[in-house]
């Protein structure tokens, strides 16, 4: 499990990422609202490129992003400059992945948000569950940042700092902050270029998509996805309040298995995920606790089934996760 997920890197982690909250939420000043809010949309609307490095425990990658906006929607180029030579190319909500010669169409519900498009849409949550104060400015990449630190209201999730550039609000560093203040995983540009000539030739038009679907070398088994419009019959009964399920899905992952049942959570910065599989024979995956960086994974037999909880959380709140799951619905 260790090795699988250091290998995962920047670019291909399927696993998205990733107590009891007081009633009461303390109201971010409105100008720090109107800072989130910025920041929210910047990654989205702001043409940039630049070299950024993602360190989680042992691993360190460093890949380039380029991103431009246009009439079309969204164009974005992630590219990693160390290991595989991987690219993805986004087409708004269409994803490619370009790889040792060959063009593979991806399902973007498989794909983790990149940086620095890692802050939701919708900020109320986050006021629910953590406590948000500004903190020192700096520079980063050359560029003055504005930062703000997201405590959370309980011990199962991670505190989170965040700069962000002062016109535009793109977010130019995160960490992930454990108990004692140290960091486990972080983001940062190193290298960053805003606005101007940003170069476009990457961009695939929409032409160029009608070829590449033509074109695609499809995976050998393919990863199938099917959204559950009814609960599955396996229900989580200690999920930390202020987490929410935003998706009830059965996939495939590997062609001689049977579906898995995956069950997406966030909080609004953390993001959990519940897998349940049909165990025929010994179990492929470790059984317990595993980390890397500031993502926890841990795993149990039900009965015939295999649950693993992973997340970007503490180990404590995957362990509590997964020793609540059981299979309520009819057999």
């Amino acid at each position: 499990m260790h090795s699988a997920m250091k290998q995962s890197g920047v670019f291909l982690s399927v696993l998205i990422l990733l107590g009891s909250v007081s009633a009461t939420a303390d109201v971010l000043p409105s100008e720090e609202t109107e800072w989130l809010k910025t920041w929210v949309t910047a990654a989205k609307k702001t043409d940039f490129s630049g070299v950024f490095v993602h360190q989680s425990g042992e691993y360190v990658g460093m890949s380039k992003v380029v991103h431009v906006s246009d009439k079309d929607g969204e164009h974005e180029r992630l590219e990693e400059l160390d290991g595989g030579k991987r690219v993805l190319i986004r087409r708004n909500d269409q994803v490619w992945l370009f790889a040792d010669g060959h063009r593979i169409k991806l399902d973007k519900r498989r794909i983790r948000p990149s940086f620095p498009a890692l802050l939701p849409e919708q900020l109320s949550s986050l006021q629910e569950n953590y406590t948000v104060r500004r903190e020192e400015d700096e520079v980063i990449a050359g560029f003055h940042a504005h930062s703000l630190i997201f405590q959370p209201r309980d011990n199962l999730r991670y505190s989170r700092k965040m700069w962000a550039h002062d016109d535009t609000g793109l977010l130019l560093k995160m960490v992930v902050l454990d108990d004692r203040g140290s960091i486990i995983e972080q983001y940062a540009f190193m290298q960053l270029k805003i606005s101007g000539n940003i170069e476009r030739d990457w961009i695939l038009r929409e032409k160029t998509v009608r070829e590449e679907v033509g074109a695609q070398v499809q995976t050998p088994h393919p990863h199938i996805i099917e959204l559950l419009e009814t609960p599955c019959g396996w229900q989580v009964d200690a999920i930390p309040a202020g987490f929410k399920k935003i998706q009830e899905m059965r996939r495939t992952f590997r062609v001689d298995s049977e579906p898995v049942i995956h069950l997406v959570y966030s909080d609004g910065l953390a993001g959990i995920s519940v897998f349940i599989e049909k165990m025929n024979g010994t179990p492929h995956f470790q059984i317990g606790l595993a980390r890397m960086g500031a993502v926890n994974v841990y795993s149990r037999l039900v009965g015939d089934s295999l649950v693993t909880v992973v997340g970007g959380v503490p180990a404590r709140t995957v362990i509590q996760i997964s020793d609540s799951v059981r299979y309520a619905g009819q057999q």
